[in-house]
Order: structure tokens, then C-alpha cells, then sequence
């Protein structure tokens, strides 16, 4: 088994965005790639629950589809990928204004206060001071749309960071770009071992580039570095994935 490759990976791989897929299709795709039927049922055990996956019929007679949840969650990842690519292709240039967002809410509504404190570092927005964030771009739609009423929001062509007005200075103050380049080493390892099946390649290309993504915030590449190596890397997967045989995954993904 590929230990990069989730049962997670495996079964958001298979998601039509609309409609349902089979679980016999799940499974059979999951064991291609040496994941074990039970990791896979919990995996789908945790998404049911957290209300991200609808399930009809148990086993491999079963079906699986998203709901609202679970499709706004995908939908704001690919806003994530579209918005990488853009960057890396030149098509998206930084406008030089920074998005401010502060969180307005009762001490009593704590948990919708978590929520977005969540929602918006994996965004990739920034603590500044208490309760107010910073990004390079505007993360409005990346937001859960019944939280905003919570945001107090401005943008800003000019930011002093504790005596920093450099940008490139302020974004590496605030997302280092050691850490995010590291990141990109699973991409660089899956793009160099790329083997196998139509079906591993691309779920094991997936995997590396969803884990990569993670962590990183999506900086502008006018605030980077030249040559910034997450963006020639996303490069060469792209062009990978674009030479791999068709294979029933990531239907929606580019």
C-alpha cells in the first residue's frame, strides 16, 4: 500500500458532484491501491457523520453522494486549486491591496467564533492582532456563507506589520515560505516514483498535491522568491496528470 494515498483520497476521488457513485466501485478502486476495506468504511463512517456524505445500503451493495455540505467544502478546495494555477499560469497578478477581516460575535455565540477562526486560517488568512486576520487575497467566498454576518471586513493598499510595510517583508513574516516549499517535497517524490496503473498514478499524484496544498496559503508569486519551487512543481504535475491515461478520478478536480 501506498501510505500517501487516504482512504479519504480514495473516496473523494469517486464523487460525482451530483448523483451518487456505487460502493462496490469504492471499494474495488481503494483494494487496487492496497487500502484495506476497513479503514475505508471508517473513513466513510467519519464523512456520514460529519455530514459530508450521504450513504444508502451498507457494503459493497451501497451508495454514496455528496450533500450540500459536503459539495460546498469540495467546491471551496477547488477554489484553492483554480486560484494555484491561475497564479502559477500568470493570469491572476496581486492587485496590492490586503484583505482585512475581523470576527465580530458575542461571547456567547463562541462556537461560531471558532468556526470562522478555522474556516479562515485554512483559507490561509493570518493572525495580525486579536480577532483580525490578513490575506493577499479576498477569502469572502471561501467562507461558509451563514457565518459572514459574523466578519467586519476592509482591504488596504497599504499595511504596517509591527513597523514591516515591505509586502514581500509582510508575507514572510506572516507565512514563511520554508515550510510551504517543504511541503511541495511529497509532489517532487510522487512526480519522481510515478509508476504503475492509471488509476495509482493518478491517486497517488492527487494525494501528494492534496497534502502539499495543505499548507499552503497561496501567497502571490510577486511576494515570493523567483523561481518559487511549489509553483514549477505544481507545473510538472500538471502536465503529468494532463499525459496519464483517463482513470475515474478527481472527476471535478480540473
Amino acid at each position: 500500500m501506498d501510505e500517501r494515498i487516504t482512504p479519504r483520497t480514495v473516496v473523494e476521488a469517486l464523487l460525482p458532484d451530483e448523483g451518487e457513485v456505487a460502493l462496490a466501485l469504492v471499494y474495488d478502486t481503494a483494494n487496487a491501491v492496497g487500502v484495506a476495506d476497513q479503514p475505508l468504511r471508517l473513513a466513510l463512517r467519519r464523512l456520514v457523520s460529519a455530514g459530508e456524505l450521504t450513504q444508502v445500503g451498507r457494503g459493497r451493495a451501497g451508495r454514496v453522494g455528496l450533500t450540500d455540505l459536503g459539495r460546498e467544502r469540495l467546491r471551496r478546495d477547488r477554489v484553492g486549486l483554480a486560484l494555484a494555477f491561475a497564479q502559477d499560469a500568470g493570469e491572476v497578478p496581486w492587485d496590492g491591496r490586503w484583505w482585512l477581516a475581523a470576527i465580530s460575535t458575542p461571547e456567547r455565540e463562541r462556537a461560531v467564533r471558532d468556526a470562522l477562526r478555522r474556516d479562515l486560517l485554512a483559507a490561509g488568512a493570518a493572525p495580525v492582532s486579536t480577532g483580525l486576520y490578513a490575506s493577499p487575497h479576498d477569502l469572502t467566498d471561501v467562507v461558509d456563507a451563514g457565518a459572514r454576518a459574523h466578519l467586519v471586513t476592509a482591504s488596504a493598499t497599504a499595511l504596517d506589520l509591527r513597523g514591516v510595510h515591505d509586502a514581500a517583508e509582510i508575507a514572510e513574516a506572516l507565512w514563511p515560505a520554508e515550510p510551504v516549499d517543504r511541503a511541495y517535497d511529497a509532489v517532487e517524490e510522487a512526480l519522481a516514483e510515478d509508476g504503475g496503473t492509471p488509476l495509482v498514478r493518478r491517486l497517488r499524484l492527487a494525494a501528494a498535491l492534496e497534502a502539499a496544498m495543505r499548507e499552503d496559503p497561496l501567497i502571490p508569486p510577486e511576494l515570493r522568491a523567483p523561481g518559487w519551487r511549489p509553483s514549477r512543481l505544481r507545473g510538472e504535475w500538471l502536465e503529468r496528470w494532463r499525459g496519464i491515461a483517463d482513470a475515474p478520478v478527481h472527476r471535478g478536480w480540473l
